[in-house]
Protein backbone atom coordinates (compact mmCIF):
# COMPACT_ATOMS: atom_id res chain seq x y z
CA UNK A 1 0.00 0.00 0.00
CA UNK A 2 1.49 3.19 -1.23
CA UNK A 3 2.30 5.66 1.68
CA UNK A 4 0.38 8.82 1.85
CA UNK A 5 0.26 12.20 3.98
CA UNK A 6 -2.77 14.65 4.03
CA UNK A 7 -1.64 17.88 4.46
CA UNK A 8 -2.73 20.08 6.82
CA UNK A 9 -3.15 23.12 4.38
CA UNK A 10 -1.14 25.01 1.98
CA UNK A 11 0.44 26.94 4.36
CA UNK A 12 1.59 23.65 6.53
CA UNK A 13 2.78 22.63 2.41
CA UNK A 14 5.05 26.02 2.66
CA UNK A 15 6.30 25.42 6.49
CA UNK A 16 7.72 21.86 5.99
CA UNK A 17 9.52 23.43 2.67
CA UNK A 18 10.78 26.16 4.77
CA UNK A 19 11.75 23.19 7.30
CA UNK A 20 14.45 21.57 5.17
CA UNK A 21 15.92 24.11 3.23
CA UNK A 22 16.33 25.68 7.15
CA UNK A 23 18.29 22.52 7.84
CA UNK A 24 19.99 22.07 5.57
CA UNK A 25 21.90 25.58 6.60
CA UNK A 26 21.84 24.42 10.04
CA UNK A 27 22.45 20.52 10.04
CA UNK A 28 25.65 20.55 7.09
CA UNK A 29 26.87 17.28 6.70
CA UNK A 30 23.90 16.09 9.34
CA UNK A 31 21.10 16.55 6.86
CA UNK A 32 20.81 12.99 6.60
CA UNK A 33 20.06 12.43 10.05
CA UNK A 34 17.22 14.76 9.63
CA UNK A 35 15.73 13.94 6.76
CA UNK A 36 15.69 10.10 8.19
CA UNK A 37 13.82 11.86 11.12
CA UNK A 38 11.58 13.03 8.69
CA UNK A 39 10.94 10.01 6.32
CA UNK A 40 10.57 8.06 9.26
CA UNK A 41 7.34 9.70 10.28
CA UNK A 42 5.94 9.88 6.95
CA UNK A 43 6.38 6.02 7.03
CA UNK A 44 4.72 6.14 9.79
CA UNK A 45 1.78 8.67 8.45
CA UNK A 46 2.13 11.07 11.32
CA UNK A 47 0.15 14.33 11.24
CA UNK A 48 2.10 17.09 9.38
CA UNK A 49 2.06 19.65 12.40
CA UNK A 50 3.72 16.54 14.16
CA UNK A 51 6.50 16.45 11.83
CA UNK A 52 7.08 20.30 11.94
CA UNK A 53 7.16 19.92 15.73
CA UNK A 54 9.74 16.93 15.90
CA UNK A 55 11.66 18.78 12.94
CA UNK A 56 11.45 22.33 14.51
CA UNK A 57 12.63 20.81 18.13
CA UNK A 58 15.47 18.47 16.20
CA UNK A 59 16.87 21.63 15.23
CA UNK A 60 16.49 23.40 18.42
CA UNK A 61 18.10 20.61 20.50
CA UNK A 62 21.04 19.91 18.26
CA UNK A 63 21.75 22.50 15.84
CA UNK A 64 20.91 25.87 16.88
CA UNK A 65 23.48 27.93 18.96
CA UNK A 66 22.72 27.67 22.76
CA UNK A 67 18.56 26.26 22.29
CA UNK A 68 16.39 23.28 23.66
CA UNK A 69 13.19 22.44 22.87
CA UNK A 70 12.26 25.01 26.30
CA UNK A 71 12.31 28.11 24.11
CA UNK A 72 10.20 26.00 21.10
CA UNK A 73 7.89 25.85 24.02
CA UNK A 74 8.43 29.54 24.56
CA UNK A 75 8.33 30.44 21.19
CA UNK A 76 4.54 28.52 20.96
CA UNK A 77 3.40 30.43 23.66
CA UNK A 78 4.69 33.94 22.98
CA UNK A 79 3.51 33.50 19.40
CA UNK A 80 -0.22 32.85 20.47
CA UNK A 81 -0.43 35.47 23.48
CA UNK A 82 -0.50 38.48 21.22
CA UNK A 83 -3.77 40.82 21.05
CA UNK A 84 -4.02 41.09 17.85
CA UNK A 85 -4.21 37.47 16.66
CA UNK A 86 -7.79 38.12 18.42
CA UNK A 87 -8.52 39.99 14.66
CA UNK A 88 -7.99 36.62 12.83
CA UNK A 89 -10.73 33.76 14.32
CA UNK A 90 -13.33 37.27 14.36
CA UNK A 91 -12.56 37.88 10.61
CA UNK A 92 -12.95 34.57 10.09
CA UNK A 93 -15.74 33.95 12.02
CA UNK A 94 -17.68 37.16 10.81
CA UNK A 95 -16.66 36.25 6.88
CA UNK A 96 -17.98 32.76 7.36
CA UNK A 97 -21.55 33.74 8.46
CA UNK A 98 -21.51 35.86 5.51
CA UNK A 99 -20.44 33.45 3.08
CA UNK A 100 -22.99 30.88 4.67
CA UNK A 101 -25.59 33.69 5.25
CA UNK A 102 -26.81 35.74 2.49
CA UNK A 103 -24.53 38.77 2.73
CA UNK A 104 -22.03 38.00 -0.15
CA UNK A 105 -25.39 36.75 -2.08
CA UNK A 106 -26.88 40.22 -1.65
CA UNK A 107 -23.54 41.71 -2.60
CA UNK A 108 -23.24 40.05 -5.66
CA UNK A 109 -26.73 40.85 -6.68
CA UNK A 110 -25.99 44.90 -6.22
CA UNK A 111 -23.43 45.03 -8.82
CA UNK A 112 -24.75 42.21 -10.94
CA UNK A 113 -27.73 45.46 -11.23
CA UNK A 114 -25.34 48.02 -11.53
CA UNK A 115 -22.41 46.34 -13.46
CA UNK A 116 -24.33 43.47 -15.64
CA UNK A 117 -25.20 46.38 -18.60
CA UNK A 118 -21.50 47.27 -19.38
CA UNK A 119 -19.47 44.90 -21.30
CA UNK A 120 -17.88 41.98 -18.98
CA UNK A 121 -20.73 43.50 -16.32
CA UNK A 122 -20.74 40.12 -14.49
CA UNK A 123 -17.13 40.02 -14.07
CA UNK A 124 -16.84 43.78 -13.28
CA UNK A 125 -19.91 42.97 -10.64
CA UNK A 126 -17.21 39.95 -9.55
CA UNK A 127 -14.34 42.50 -8.81
CA UNK A 128 -16.72 44.91 -7.30
CA UNK A 129 -18.24 42.38 -5.06
CA UNK A 130 -14.86 41.23 -3.91
CA UNK A 131 -13.70 44.31 -3.22
CA UNK A 132 -16.33 45.39 -0.88
CA UNK A 133 -16.40 42.11 0.89
CA UNK A 134 -12.86 42.42 1.12
CA UNK A 135 -13.20 45.61 3.23
CA UNK A 136 -15.68 43.36 5.97
CA UNK A 137 -13.71 39.86 6.18
CA UNK A 138 -9.99 41.71 6.00
CA UNK A 139 -9.16 37.72 4.21
CA UNK A 140 -8.08 36.70 0.61
CA UNK A 141 -9.17 33.40 1.08
CA UNK A 142 -12.61 34.02 2.65
CA UNK A 143 -13.31 36.38 0.22
CA UNK A 144 -12.19 34.07 -2.80
CA UNK A 145 -14.60 31.65 -1.35
CA UNK A 146 -17.37 33.68 -0.10
CA UNK A 147 -18.25 35.70 -3.31
CA UNK A 148 -16.06 33.11 -5.69
CA UNK A 149 -18.64 30.18 -4.89
CA UNK A 150 -21.87 32.38 -6.23
CA UNK A 151 -19.68 34.11 -8.87
CA UNK A 152 -18.46 31.49 -10.66
CA UNK A 153 -21.32 29.63 -11.91
CA UNK A 154 -22.92 32.98 -12.85
CA UNK A 155 -20.30 33.62 -15.16
CA UNK A 156 -19.70 30.40 -16.76
CA UNK A 157 -23.28 30.02 -17.28
CA UNK A 158 -23.59 33.38 -19.09
CA UNK A 159 -20.83 32.89 -21.59
CA UNK A 160 -17.61 33.86 -20.00
CA UNK A 161 -14.82 31.03 -20.35
CA UNK A 162 -13.79 28.68 -17.17
CA UNK A 163 -10.66 29.66 -17.35
CA UNK A 164 -11.10 33.48 -17.54
CA UNK A 165 -13.57 32.63 -14.37
CA UNK A 166 -10.94 31.04 -12.00
CA UNK A 167 -8.18 33.81 -12.88
CA UNK A 168 -10.37 36.51 -12.05
CA UNK A 169 -11.53 35.19 -9.09
CA UNK A 170 -8.48 34.31 -7.95
CA UNK A 171 -6.70 37.59 -8.65
CA UNK A 172 -9.82 39.66 -7.07
CA UNK A 173 -9.65 37.59 -4.01
CA UNK A 174 -6.28 38.74 -3.25
CA UNK A 175 -7.73 42.38 -2.65
CA UNK A 176 -9.16 40.90 1.00
CA UNK A 177 -5.21 42.22 1.55
CA UNK A 178 -4.87 45.36 0.52
CA UNK A 179 -8.24 46.94 0.75
CA UNK A 180 -8.36 47.92 4.90
CA UNK A 181 -8.89 46.65 7.68
CA UNK A 182 -5.81 43.88 6.47
CA UNK A 183 -4.25 41.27 8.48
CA UNK A 184 -1.33 42.55 7.14
CA UNK A 185 -0.98 45.69 6.98
CA UNK A 186 -1.65 45.14 10.81
CA UNK A 187 1.55 42.74 11.06
CA UNK A 188 3.20 45.24 9.21
CA UNK A 189 2.73 48.18 11.81
CA UNK A 190 3.45 46.17 14.63
CA UNK A 191 6.67 44.85 13.62
CA UNK A 192 7.77 48.46 12.07
CA UNK A 193 5.93 50.75 14.42
CA UNK A 194 4.02 52.26 11.96
CA UNK A 195 0.30 53.78 12.33
CA UNK A 196 -1.96 50.80 11.72
CA UNK A 197 -4.54 53.59 10.47
CA UNK A 198 -2.28 55.34 8.64
CA UNK A 199 -1.56 52.23 6.77
CA UNK A 200 -5.20 51.56 6.65
CA UNK A 201 -5.87 54.79 4.86
CA UNK A 202 -3.00 54.79 2.01
CA UNK A 203 -4.28 51.18 1.38
CA UNK A 204 -7.58 52.67 0.00
CA UNK A 205 -6.04 53.84 -3.45
CA UNK A 206 -3.88 51.20 -4.71
CA UNK A 207 -6.76 48.97 -3.89
CA UNK A 208 -8.91 50.93 -5.82
CA UNK A 209 -6.57 51.21 -8.57
CA UNK A 210 -6.71 47.35 -9.00
CA UNK A 211 -9.91 47.58 -9.16
CA UNK A 212 -10.00 49.33 -12.09
CA UNK A 213 -7.42 47.93 -13.37
CA UNK A 214 -9.02 44.25 -13.45
CA UNK A 215 -12.05 46.00 -14.54
CA UNK A 216 -10.51 47.35 -17.27
CA UNK A 217 -8.91 44.27 -18.21
CA UNK A 218 -12.47 42.58 -17.99
CA UNK A 219 -14.41 44.65 -20.42
CA UNK A 220 -11.68 44.43 -22.82
CA UNK A 221 -11.29 40.44 -22.71
CA UNK A 222 -15.32 39.86 -22.94
CA UNK A 223 -16.56 43.02 -25.20
CA UNK A 224 -18.35 40.69 -27.26
CA UNK A 225 -20.31 38.64 -24.15
CA UNK A 226 -23.91 39.09 -23.94
CA UNK A 227 -24.51 41.79 -21.39
CA UNK A 228 -27.32 41.86 -18.83
CA UNK A 229 -30.16 44.17 -19.55
CA UNK A 230 -30.47 46.95 -17.29
CA UNK A 231 -33.78 46.94 -15.07
CA UNK A 232 -34.26 49.95 -12.75
CA UNK A 233 -36.77 48.15 -10.51
CA UNK A 234 -34.77 44.99 -10.32
CA UNK A 235 -31.36 47.28 -9.51
CA UNK A 236 -33.85 49.27 -6.86
CA UNK A 237 -35.11 46.06 -5.05
CA UNK A 238 -31.65 44.94 -5.46
CA UNK A 239 -30.16 47.64 -3.50
CA UNK A 240 -32.49 48.05 -1.07
CA UNK A 241 -32.02 44.35 0.29
CA UNK A 242 -28.20 44.64 -0.17
CA UNK A 243 -28.30 48.06 2.42
CA UNK A 244 -26.69 46.18 5.18
CA UNK A 245 -24.57 44.27 3.55
CA UNK A 246 -23.05 47.73 1.80
CA UNK A 247 -23.34 49.42 5.48
CA UNK A 248 -20.78 47.46 6.64
CA UNK A 249 -17.53 48.21 5.05
CA UNK A 250 -18.91 52.02 5.69
CA UNK A 251 -18.96 51.06 9.25
CA UNK A 252 -15.75 49.29 9.70
CA UNK A 253 -13.71 51.80 7.95
CA UNK A 254 -15.47 54.89 9.26
CA UNK A 255 -14.90 53.63 12.49
CA UNK A 256 -11.46 52.97 12.38
CA UNK A 257 -10.65 56.16 10.79
CA UNK A 258 -12.78 58.09 13.24
CA UNK A 259 -10.88 56.60 16.04
CA UNK A 260 -14.22 55.13 17.73
CA UNK A 261 -12.69 51.77 17.55
CA UNK A 262 -8.85 50.10 17.15
CA UNK A 263 -8.45 47.93 14.10
CA UNK A 264 -8.56 44.52 16.34
CA UNK A 265 -11.78 46.05 17.81
CA UNK A 266 -13.15 46.02 13.94
CA UNK A 267 -12.71 42.60 14.12
CA UNK A 268 -15.26 41.69 16.99
CA UNK A 269 -17.56 44.66 15.23
CA UNK A 270 -17.22 43.21 11.85
CA UNK A 271 -19.01 39.58 13.69
CA UNK A 272 -21.72 41.08 16.12
CA UNK A 273 -22.53 43.10 12.77
CA UNK A 274 -22.69 40.13 10.68
CA UNK A 275 -24.74 37.98 13.31
CA UNK A 276 -27.14 40.57 13.76
CA UNK A 277 -27.72 41.43 10.07
CA UNK A 278 -28.34 37.73 9.31
CA UNK A 279 -30.12 37.11 12.60
CA UNK A 280 -32.36 40.25 12.39
CA UNK A 281 -32.45 41.27 8.81
CA UNK A 282 -32.01 38.01 6.23
CA UNK A 283 -33.06 35.41 9.10
CA UNK A 284 -31.66 33.34 6.07
CA UNK A 285 -29.68 30.96 8.99
CA UNK A 286 -30.99 28.51 11.14
CA UNK A 287 -29.52 27.77 14.45
CA UNK A 288 -28.15 24.85 12.95
CA UNK A 289 -25.88 27.01 10.34
CA UNK A 290 -24.35 29.02 13.35
CA UNK A 291 -23.38 25.82 15.38
CA UNK A 292 -22.07 24.72 11.72
CA UNK A 293 -20.39 27.77 10.85
CA UNK A 294 -18.03 28.02 14.81
CA UNK A 295 -17.16 24.69 14.06
CA UNK A 296 -15.96 24.85 10.38
CA UNK A 297 -14.20 28.22 12.11
CA UNK A 298 -12.84 26.35 15.39
CA UNK A 299 -11.34 23.72 13.26
CA UNK A 300 -9.79 26.00 10.91
CA UNK A 301 -8.05 27.79 13.34
CA UNK A 302 -7.12 24.76 15.33
CA UNK A 303 -5.00 23.52 12.31
CA UNK A 304 -4.16 27.66 11.51
CA UNK A 305 -3.16 28.70 15.01
CA UNK A 306 -0.70 25.90 15.81
CA UNK A 307 1.18 26.28 12.30
CA UNK A 308 1.51 30.00 12.83
CA UNK A 309 3.16 29.49 16.30
CA UNK A 310 5.85 26.74 14.99
CA UNK A 311 6.10 29.33 11.77
CA UNK A 312 7.22 31.76 14.38
CA UNK A 313 9.11 29.31 16.23
CA UNK A 314 11.35 28.85 12.73
CA UNK A 315 11.21 32.65 11.99
CA UNK A 316 12.66 32.98 15.61
CA UNK A 317 15.81 31.04 14.59
CA UNK A 318 16.33 32.24 11.54
CA UNK A 319 16.30 35.68 13.19
CA UNK A 320 18.39 34.32 16.04
CA UNK A 321 20.94 33.02 13.46
CA UNK A 322 20.87 36.19 11.26
CA UNK A 323 20.30 34.30 8.47
CA UNK A 324 17.78 36.58 7.16
CA UNK A 325 19.43 39.55 8.14
CA UNK A 326 22.56 39.33 6.63
CA UNK A 327 20.49 38.49 3.33
CA UNK A 328 18.74 41.23 3.45
CA UNK A 329 21.97 43.42 4.54
CA UNK A 330 23.72 42.01 1.75
CA UNK A 331 21.21 43.64 -0.43
CA UNK A 332 21.08 47.21 1.12
CA UNK A 333 25.05 47.05 1.13
CA UNK A 334 25.33 45.56 -2.57
CA UNK A 335 22.76 47.86 -3.92
CA UNK A 336 22.78 51.92 -3.52
CA UNK A 337 20.96 53.43 -6.07
CA UNK A 338 17.14 53.79 -4.51
CA UNK A 339 15.75 52.67 -7.81
CA UNK A 340 17.29 50.10 -8.00
CA UNK A 341 17.34 49.02 -4.64
CA UNK A 342 13.52 49.18 -4.68
CA UNK A 343 13.48 46.59 -7.60
CA UNK A 344 15.78 44.35 -5.91
CA UNK A 345 13.61 44.45 -2.77
CA UNK A 346 10.54 43.65 -4.99
CA UNK A 347 12.20 40.55 -6.56
CA UNK A 348 13.21 39.49 -3.29
CA UNK A 349 9.51 39.76 -2.01
CA UNK A 350 8.44 38.34 -5.08
CA UNK A 351 10.76 35.31 -4.63
CA UNK A 352 9.77 34.92 -1.07
CA UNK A 353 5.79 35.19 -1.79
CA UNK A 354 6.00 32.15 -4.02
CA UNK A 355 7.15 30.14 -1.18
CA UNK A 356 6.19 31.57 2.08
CA UNK A 357 3.09 32.57 3.61
CA UNK A 358 2.22 36.11 3.98
CA UNK A 359 2.05 37.05 7.85
CA UNK A 360 5.26 34.85 8.34
CA UNK A 361 6.86 36.93 5.60
CA UNK A 362 5.42 40.13 7.05
CA UNK A 363 6.97 39.08 10.62
CA UNK A 364 10.21 38.19 9.59
CA UNK A 365 11.54 40.56 6.93
CA UNK A 366 9.41 44.24 7.92
CA UNK A 367 11.23 45.21 10.61
CA UNK A 368 14.78 43.93 8.62
CA UNK A 369 13.62 45.50 5.72
CA UNK A 370 11.78 48.70 6.37
CA UNK A 371 15.02 50.35 7.83
CA UNK A 372 17.19 50.12 4.84
CA UNK A 373 14.55 51.13 2.69
CA UNK A 374 13.56 53.88 4.93
CA UNK A 375 17.32 55.34 5.10
CA UNK A 376 17.13 54.92 0.79
CA UNK A 377 15.00 57.82 1.27
CA UNK A 378 11.44 55.76 1.23
CA UNK A 379 8.41 56.75 3.32
CA UNK A 380 7.69 53.76 5.70
CA UNK A 381 3.60 53.70 5.08
CA UNK A 382 4.68 53.80 1.00
CA UNK A 383 6.73 50.75 1.31
CA UNK A 384 4.47 48.99 3.76
CA UNK A 385 1.59 49.44 1.20
CA UNK A 386 4.56 48.15 -1.62
CA UNK A 387 5.18 45.01 0.87
CA UNK A 388 1.35 44.12 1.16
CA UNK A 389 1.37 43.98 -2.68
CA UNK A 390 4.34 41.99 -3.06
CA UNK A 391 3.08 39.40 -0.82
CA UNK A 392 -0.39 39.69 -2.20
CA UNK A 393 0.84 38.51 -5.42
CA UNK A 394 2.30 35.48 -3.82
CA UNK A 395 -1.49 34.40 -3.41
CA UNK A 396 -1.08 33.75 -7.11
CA UNK A 397 2.13 32.29 -7.72
CA UNK A 398 3.29 28.57 -7.69
CA UNK A 399 4.68 26.57 -5.85
CA UNK A 400 2.51 27.61 -2.69
CA UNK A 401 0.06 30.74 -4.02
CA UNK A 402 -2.76 29.79 -1.44
CA UNK A 403 -5.31 30.95 -4.06
CA UNK A 404 -4.64 28.51 -6.46
CA UNK A 405 -4.28 26.01 -3.64
CA UNK A 406 -7.90 26.78 -2.60
CA UNK A 407 -9.45 27.52 -5.95
CA UNK A 408 -8.42 23.78 -6.97
CA UNK A 409 -11.02 22.70 -4.31
CA UNK A 410 -13.73 25.21 -4.58
CA UNK A 411 -13.30 24.78 -8.69
CA UNK A 412 -12.82 21.41 -8.95
CA UNK A 413 -9.60 22.37 -11.07
CA UNK A 414 -6.34 20.76 -11.59
CA UNK A 415 -3.48 23.23 -10.26
CA UNK A 416 -2.06 23.49 -13.83
CA UNK A 417 -5.38 24.78 -14.89
CA UNK A 418 -5.85 27.12 -12.13
CA UNK A 419 -1.75 28.58 -12.60
CA UNK A 420 -3.01 29.15 -16.44
CA UNK A 421 -6.01 30.97 -15.25
CA UNK A 422 -4.00 33.18 -13.33
CA UNK A 423 -1.23 34.15 -14.80
CA UNK A 424 -2.57 36.92 -17.43
CA UNK A 425 -3.65 38.77 -14.01
CA UNK A 426 -0.25 37.71 -12.39
CA UNK A 427 1.31 39.84 -15.36
CA UNK A 428 -1.44 42.48 -14.72
CA UNK A 429 -0.86 42.79 -10.90
CA UNK A 430 2.84 43.38 -11.55
CA UNK A 431 2.06 46.60 -13.76
CA UNK A 432 0.14 47.31 -10.85
CA UNK A 433 3.08 46.76 -8.31
CA UNK A 434 5.75 48.96 -10.54
CA UNK A 435 2.95 52.08 -10.22
CA UNK A 436 2.97 51.41 -6.74
CA UNK A 437 6.88 51.20 -6.20
CA UNK A 438 8.11 53.99 -8.13
CA UNK A 439 4.19 56.51 -8.15
CA UNK A 440 4.16 57.25 -4.37
CA UNK A 441 1.55 59.60 -3.98
CA UNK A 442 -0.84 56.28 -5.17
CA UNK A 443 -0.23 54.96 -1.59
CA UNK A 444 0.19 58.31 0.24
CA UNK A 445 -2.61 60.43 -1.50
CA UNK A 446 -5.14 60.34 1.45
CA UNK A 447 -2.47 59.14 4.08
CA UNK A 448 -0.26 62.37 3.67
Amino acid sequence: MPVTLRLASPFGITLLGSLVALSAFFLGGHLIAFVGLIVLLLIMRQSLLLILVAGTAFIHVFFARNSSVEYLVQDIWFTLDREVLLAIPMFILAGSVMARGSVARYLVDVMTNIAGPLPGGLAVACIMACAIFAAISGSSIVTLLAIGTIAFPALTNNGYSRRFAIGLICAAGTLGIMIPPSIAMILYGIMTETSITALFTAGVMPGLLLVVMLAAYSVIMNWRVPRRKFRLGETLIAIRKGIPALLMPVILLGGIYSGWFSPTEAAAVALVYAVLVELLIYRDMKVADYVSVIKESVVLLGRLLPLVAIASSLNTIMDYEGITEAWVIAIGEAVENPVLLMISVNILLLLVGCMMEVSSAMVVLSPLLEPIMTRAGFDPVHFGIVMTANLEIGYLTPPVGLNIMVAMVAFREQFTGVVKAVMPFVFLMLVWLMLLSFVPGIALFFAS
